[in-house]
């Protein structure tokens, strides 16, 4: 942690959410983290009462709360303490959606990424890939993209960021499933679970990202994994809860705005408005927060979700939007301290919304939001927890 920080011991069971994190209201201090961290009005109890010092530290957003129930607390602390310089990227399949990914972070990472390590099943692809990226460069000026290098499975989590894009099964087009990304759990999570276990084996200690479907089960079936040890039983001894992410949110964002640019009814969206929850059903695209209407906050959520029906209906999988507006462009805002759309574990389930990673920890954006948009909140928390 910085010098200047301070920090505030709580107590909750380890699963419920990060074991560190940037406290940023009093209130988020009381009861068991969940979707009321976003509207601390909601916290159930009186807020602790505070040190001066620590008073002082939350006025300052210099406050760092610590889970003294976790196992890992003091790792946490060191999770959240800013290490300076590019950050190693390493990214797991280069099919449509990792090479589309690939090619984005090439062209905009410069500034944040030193390289990314490429692997994929298929040795060919790996080539291709390595070779296409090392021929884009700006004329004269070489030094100034990332490098794209091939990675060993063994070497995958020598780096600083992990991008799980891999996928066993997606529903051909014309196949007619209306919830593609479901259809890809059960294919889906055993293969991030065996890598989710790999971290836990190699010490590994930066940031796990989901872009394979569906993204929020995935994310928790793969800290599920790495926190169970060689008994099968809970020791939370592998990622942190504020290690994993999941980016499917920030497409989601991106199609609300895309619709609300062409409906003025809807325009409100792109001044006041907010997406929350998982890349898939149970998705609320709010279509504002001071000014929430619910009907068409409805309508924009649809349309929203169907964005990707239409595409398919071309004939196309829809796979270029999500690679750089879920994947690549929150990747960047994450890496350089930035407000983001990602999931983060918020009562034990990896629920979508606006967060940033700080020298103080995982800040999740808190707002005073309306009955019926919190209600619609809870709903989709409960339908999270369901996912078997």
């Amino acid at each position: 942690m910085m010098a200047d920080s301070m920090t505030f011991a709580t107590s909750h069971a380890p699963a419920l959410g990060p074991a560190a994190w940037r406290v940023t209201d009093p209130r988020q201090l009381s009861g068991d983290p969940d979707v009321r961290r976003l509207d601390p009005r909601r916290m159930e109890g009186p807020p602790p009462a505070l040190t001066e010092p620590q008073r002082a530290a939350l006025a300052a957003g210099r406050l760092t709360a610590v889970n003294v129930l976790h196992p890992r607390h003091e790792a946490a602390l060191d999770f959240a303490a800013p290490r300076p310089g590019k950050k190693r990227v390493h990214l797991l399949a280069v099919g449509d959606v990792g090479s589309t990914l690939l090619l984005a972070l090439k062209l905009l990472g410069g500034d944040v990424i030193s390289a990314v390590g490429i692997c994929d099943l298929n040795e060919n692809t790996v080539a291709r890939w390595v070779a296409e990226m090392g021929q884009i460069d700006w004329p004269w000026d070489y030094g100034t993209l990332p490098e794209v290098e091939a990675v060993e499975p063994d070497r995958l989590f020598d780096c600083d960021v992990f991008v799980f894009a891999a996928t066993k099964a997606i529903p051909p087009v014309g196949s007619g499933v209306q919830d593609v990304r479901m259809a890809q759990l059960e294919a889906n999570r055993p293969l991030a679970e065996s890598f989710a276990r790999q971290t836990r084996a190699a010490g590994f200690r930066g940031l796990f990202i989901v872009l394979s479907d569906p993204v929020d089960p995935l994310c928790r079936a793969a800290w599920r994994a790495s926190n169970l040890g060689p008994d099968g039983k809970w020791d939370h001894l592998g990622l942190l809860p504020e290690q994993v992410q999941g980016f499917g949110l920030g497409v989601m964002n991106a199609r609300a705005a895309y619709f609300a640019k062409q409906d003025p009814r809807l325009a409100s969206f792109l001044t006041e408005g907010r997406t929350f929850g998982p890349h898939g059903k149970g998705l609320i695209a709010a279509n504002s927060v001071e000014h929430y209407d619910d009907a068409l906050s409805r309508e924009l959520t649809r349309r929203t979700l169907e964005a990707n029906l239409r595409v398919r209906d071309l004939g196309f999988k829809p796979y270029a939007a999500p690679a750089v507006s879920s994947g690549a462009m929150q990747l960047l805002l994450a890496l350089r301290g930035q407000w983001h759309c990602g999931s983060v574990n918020l009562g034990g389930v990896w629920f979508g919304c606006r967060n940033r990673f700080t020298p103080w920890g995982l800040e999740v954006e808190t707002l005073d939001l309306p009955d019926a948009l919190f209600d619609r909140l809870r709903e989709t928390e409960r339908a999270l927890h369901e996912i078997p």
